[in-house]
């Protein structure tokens, strides 16, 4: 392993960064808005938007927010409820959270300039030690060895790593193997080529046959690469009830803004009544009056469905109710319904929009 100096590993680690900088040069077809940018601003946001999303979904908010937001002061200027919006439908809203708070923090507290040193990009709210290696190697070519899933599957394979990637001693192997790997003087040009490599040959599926490495690979060479890379965790699956009642009286629709630290904080929804399990309609209601005081409606509609999202599995029960006589409740908002739009909802509340009857709401 080249974890212990054995020759033939610290050989086979060598041939791969050469032969994976030349497949980049001359092979790699990879096309990504911010390949080759040196702005580290552009740079933290495309990491930021790509955590835990996929590209082909990540690049539109990319080039959205670009267009909003061309430096680091004007998305540090933006109103909050603007930045949200824009982040809409992209999912995991903390990353939204810890983008204005740093953003703000690098505007008045650097005076907007982005940090060079990797410690202290490292500290900045949200950027974690892959991103702080990315915007380290590929704004200002400094040694930091990337690891991210592609990463990961790669070295695991070409060293027939079993070891779990989720494991402490994990990531401390893999750390040590990824930055032996890495030229010092092309830090940039490898860890873009080896990501590349990880979403396009080395897939979780991988195209063995087309691998410039497939006679060196310890997985494919003992038939592992299927099995690789492990992980020792299982996740935990939550189950949780929302229900949720779209309140409205004419062409008004009762709201509020989440506040709580869960999830879709910041974010705008109708009014929720959260249960152990699921209920039926008819004990649902009496939870109206009991909670808000709401006790004389008639239904427009009703409908169930739902998401999954990583940790959890949301069950969503839609009541769509109307009153004659506005009522002031507590913590929630009367807004017409066409302003909504303006607002940032969780994606299902926006496809419930899409449900409502509007015509009702005239």
């Amino acid at each position: 392993m080249i974890l212990k100096n054995d020759e033939a590993e610290i050989m086979r680690g060598a041939a791969f960064t050469k032969k994976i900088l030349n497949w980049n040069r001359y092979e790699n077809n990879r096309q990504m808005p911010w390949k080759g940018e040196k702005d580290p601003y552009k740079i933290w946001l495309s990491e930021v938007i790509l955590q835990q999303t996929r590209v082909e979904q990540g690049l539109k908010y990319y080039q959205n927010f670009i267009a909003a937001y061309p430096n680091i002061d004007a998305l540090a200027a933006a109103p909050e409820e603007k930045i949200f919006k824009l982040w809409e439908g992209l999912g995991y809203y903390s990353r939204c959270r810890n983008l204005i708070q740093t953003a703000k923090f690098i505007s008045k507290e650097m005076e907007g300039v982005f940090p060079q040193a990797y410690e202290t990009i490292l500290s900045l709210k949200g950027v974690g030690s892959y991103t702080a290696a990315a915007i380290a190697s590929f704004a200002y070519n400094l040694p930091y060895a990337v690891l991210d899933g592609n990463v990961f599957r790669v070295l695991s394979r070409i060293f027939a790593m079993e070891i779990a990637i989720d494991s402490t001693k994990g990531r401390k192997d893999f750390s040590l193997v990824a930055q032996r790997l890495l030229p010092p003087k092309k830090a940039g040009e490898y860890n873009q080529a080896i990501m590349d490599f990880g979403a396009v040959i080395c897939k979780p599926v991988p195209l063995c046959d087309d691998c410039f490495f497939n006679k060196q690979c310890l997985a494919y060479l003992s038939g592992k690469q299927d099995l690789l890379p492990v992980k020792a965790k299982t996740i935990r699956i939550k189950k949780r009830w929302l229900n949720y009642f779209i309140v409205q009286c004419n062409d008004e629709v009762l709201i509020q803004q989440r506040t709580e630290k869960d999830i879709w904080q910041n974010l705008f929804q109708f009014v929720l009544i959260e249960t152990p399990n699921g209920l039926k309609p008819k004990t649902l209601l009496p939870l109206l009056d009991k909670q808000l005081g709401i006790n004389s409606f008639s239904i427009l509609n009703e409908w169930s469905q739902e998401q999954k999202l990583s940790h959890q599995t949301i069950c969503f029960h839609f009541l769509q109710i109307k009153i004659e006589k506005r009522l002031p409740v507590q913590n929630h908002t009367w807004m017409k319904f066409s302003h909504l739009q303006n607002l940032a909802f969780p994606t299902t509340l926006l496809q419930a929009m899409q449900k409502i009857r509007v015509g009702s709401l005239q």
